[in-house]
């Protein structure tokens, strides 16, 4: 009661913010006649004069003003587009540190170019942070005029560019890129073996556009960088075949919304028998019950047009969020082969993780983070507890006038279906513009169906491509469009009405299901209305989908049944929308705890990363550092190796310390990778401690401690043994001398041709080549057989 009459009194937090923040706008529109009256040379001179300015003491704040009030008048000068006042609320709450929830069609894309200009004055460098390499692209070039205009300069980070090209790309002052080519960079430049090598410099500021989508929904799954392991892929076969002769609730069961699988106590018995396996709770059997209950997973909870689609011979995951197709993305711990293993497709070999980071311990590491998006409120607790970010809700520029409809309820599946191809064809029949956004694929396709049979010309969009894809999607307000959709296809595009769909209504979007978070859906409805625009928007549900069916349709169910509602009767109150977004609520609140609860462990390894990376690192400076460093770890193994470590220093001087860094990053690499993969294993079994009273993170923190001692131990350990037993023979003594031996790599994959002459000349067959076999010594000098040198320098292996 008090706090309601605080907030009466006192206005809302999100309220006093803004009023806090428009007086710092006042301030900006104070500057615009001066600005305004500058030549196009002067403008672009504040560039140097801010730049002189902080060197002389002042800080962003102070410059902003300004400096807000100039990218302002270069905006209008170079794009013909002048910042509302909104968006400089916007611009001023990015530039703080926070999140900026602003509706779909108010411009974040210029929002962003106020706090990336200012913050770029630094010369720290400024990331730009987007869902896709099309969006990136497009971004980059549609803003890039405003800066280049004021002097700074622009790179984008997409796939399939080179280091060169990266670095260059860093090292600009902003810099657009995704998510995923951010994490990796990072990754890739923790595995190089020269600091020149590398791409990213230090993360200073990154603004996150469509921020929910990439710091929630797609840091569920941690980027990895993996290398081909060695086991072969007949188990999924052998046991796919068995799976078909289980029966659901005899012999396992299947939990919906943990999406996991468990055999009983029959299932055991039956499982033991058809694999010729004994006890299957022997120690040595523990992969194989592994394995059997991810192939359950796949039979019984993972849909083919939902979870996945099969194209080229391959299995391609669908992103459950925006409904596009992820190549190259494969579910880990053998689910993936396990599903190709039911599709009937090859089967790709399991793979060995070499680096992996979570989205969420990557975005940490920057020393300002901000995000924009049209969906961020329902979401604030997890981006204040995770990222220490603070959600502010902009107001828009015209009011929003859409008309959001309650949701109609069906009792069946295929009564929803019939409901919403009629309401498409009547606003087709008046010329209104239809999008429809389904929740998979399959929902997709099935719906195009219907609208075939009624011969209603419609775009089908299943997300493959984004340029085409965008393109469609911002042709879809047009009189008498139809365009069907996975949900959040085109994010990021906006829709333009002419004045007569205005007259009609403006754009009308259809919900045929409810999607498990009310973010999409509020994401789904913000493609209408947009700027003023009239709009209109309707969900449709049955008790059928799985949201309803899992998480609360029984109620409603029993509702529909007491009062004899038949099957193609709608059931339309918003009682039965308030019970729907509760059960919305329960799924987000479940969806929250598996996410903290997957940061809470991750925490535990981002540490030994943290270390072991700066530890890497300065093995990389070389010199002194690396001279004080190695041997002060070494200590416990004698002056022997101080004695080594001066008797080459001085003979050999920097090819030395060339080899000695060398050796050193290949044990390291060696038994950081055997370490990911320990610290994989304990995670996955250390939920059973659970069972004994114990906290599993506690004992999980526990036993990590214990094996990074040991990691860098077994470090320091090898090290000295590598030195003791290191021999460096002068150019007089051989042809090629071999000390080149040891710091030269084959530019070749295992398996491939090989020149063995240049690198040392040991083997001479009269071709000049060897092929490498598993078991040959790595021609890099370092002692290792190739299986275990090869996969531990992928990178230097590959040239």
């Amino acid at each position: 009661m008090i706090g309601f009459l605080l907030k009466k009194i006192f206005g809302t937090r999100n309220e006093r913010e803004i009023k806090r923040v428009s007086l710092i706008v006042d301030r900006i529109n104070a500057q615009e006649a001066s600005i305004e009256a500058l030549s196009d040379a002067d403008l672009r001179a504040k560039t140097d004069e801010f730049k002189g300015r902080l060197e002389q003491g002042q800080n962003l704040d102070d410059l902003l003003p300004e400096a807000f009030a100039v990218v302002r008048e270069a905006s209008k000068r170079t794009l013909g587009m002048r910042h509302f006042d909104v968006q400089l609320i916007g611009g001023i709450i990015l530039h703080e540190g926070r999140i900026a929830e602003m509706k779909t069609g108010e411009g974040k894309t210029l929002v962003a170019t106020l706090p990336v200009y200012l913050n770029a004055l630094t010369g720290r460098g400024v990331h730009v942070v987007t869902v896709n390499d099309y969006l990136a692209r497009r971004d980059a070039q549609w803003m890039s005029p405003v800066y280049t205009f004021l002097g700074l300069s622009v790179g984008v980070i997409v796939h399939g560019l080179n280091d060169e090209q990266r670095q260059q790309a860093y090292n600009s002052d902003i810099t657009y890129g995704t998510n995923n080519e951010f994490g990796f960079d990072y990754l890739r430049d923790n595995m190089k073996f020269d600091l020149s090598e590398y791409a990213q410099r230090e993360l200073n500021f990154a603004i996150v556009d469509e921020v929910d989508s990439i710091l929630v929904d797609e840091a569920r799954t941690p980027l990895i960088i993996s290398g081909p392991a060695e086991e072969s892929t007949d188990k999924y076969y052998k046991i796919n075949r068995i799976i078909p002769s289980l029966k659901m609730d005899v012999d396992y069961t299947i939990e919906e919304k943990t999406k996991t699988a468990a055999l009983t106590e029959e299932g055991n018995i039956k499982v033991e028998k058809l694999l010729n396996a004994g006890n299957l709770y022997d120690p040595e059997n523990v992969d194989l019950v592994h394995h059997v209950h991810q192939a359950l997973k796949a039979h019984t909870l993972f849909q083919s047009d939902v979870d996945y689609v099969v194209k080229d011979g391959q299995v391609m995951i669908v992103d459950e969020f925006t409904g596009r197709l992820m190549p190259g993305r494969r579910w880990s711990d053998g689910l993936h082969q396990a599903i190709e293993a039911k599709e009937g497709v090859p089967i790709q070999r399991e793979s060995k993780t070499l680096a992996t980071i979570s989205f969420q311990n990557y975005f940490r590491m920057y020393g300002k983070l901000a995000g924009m998006t049209g969906t961020a409120s329902t979401e604030a607790e997890e981006f204040g507890k995770i990222y220490n970010l603070e959600v502010l809700i902009i107001p828009t520029n015209e009011k929003l006038v859409r008309n959001d409809y309650p949701d109609l309820v069906y009792k069946s599946v295929a009564a929803k279906f019939k409901a919403v191809s009629g309401e498409i064809e009547e606003a087709h029949k008046r010329g209104q513009p239809v999008l429809v956004g389904t929740t998979s694929i399959e929902k997709n396709e099935l719906l195009s169906k219907l609208l075939k049979r009624k011969n209603i010309p419609h775009e089908l969009l299943n997300a493959k491509h984004h340029e085409k894809e965008a393109h469609i999607i911002a042709q879809a307000g047009k009189r008498g469009a139809v365009t069907v959709a996975t949900n959040m296809a085109g994010r990021g595009v906006d829709i333009k009405l002419d004045d007569e769909v205005k007259k009609l209504g403006g754009l009308h979007i259809i919900g045929p299901e409810r999607h498990e978070s009310r973010r999409i859906d509020n994401q789904l409805r913000g493609r209408s209305g947009r700027q003023g625009d009239p709009g209109s928007s309707r969900f449709f549900v049955s008790l059928q989908d799985d949201l309803m069916r899992i998480f609360g349709g029984a109620t409603i169910e029993g509702l529909m049944t007491r009062f004899g509602i038949e099957e193609d009767v709608p059931l339309e109150s918003r009682l039965v929308s308030g019970a729907i977004e509760n059960a919305q609520k329960r799924v987000e609140g479940y969806n929250f705890d598996l996410r903290k609860h997957l940061v809470e462990y991750d925490d535990v390894m981002n540490k030994h990363r943290e270390v072991a990376y700066t530890l890497r690192r300065k093995v990389l400076i070389g010199g002194e550092e690396m001279t004080d460093f190695v041997l002060g770890k070494i200590e416990p193994f004698s002056d022997k190796i101080q004695k080594i470590w001066d008797d080459y220093g001085k003979e050999f001087g920097k090819d030395w310390f060339a080899i000695a860094r060398q050796l050193t990053l290949q044990v390291f690499d060696q038994l950081w990778i055997e370490h990911i993969s320990t610290m994989a294993e304990l995670r996955e079994g250390i939920g059973l401690r659970g069972y004994g009273g114990r906290d599993p993170l506690v004992e999980y923190k526990k036993e990590a401690r214990n094996l990074f001692d040991k990691l860098i131990g077994e470090l320091w350990a090898m090290v000295a043994e590598r030195f003791e037993k290191v021999e460096i023979k002068r150019r007089s003594e051989v042809k090629t001398p071999a000390r080149e031996v040891a710091l030269r790599h084959p530019t070749a994959n295992y398996g491939q041709e090989v020149d063995r002459q240049k690198i040392g000349g040991e083997i001479k067959p009269k071709d000049g080549t060897k092929k490498i076999g598993r078991n040959d010594p790595c021609p890099c000098g370092s002692g290792l057989k190739w299986k275990k040198c090869g996969l531990i320098n992928a990178p230097q292996h590959r040239g």
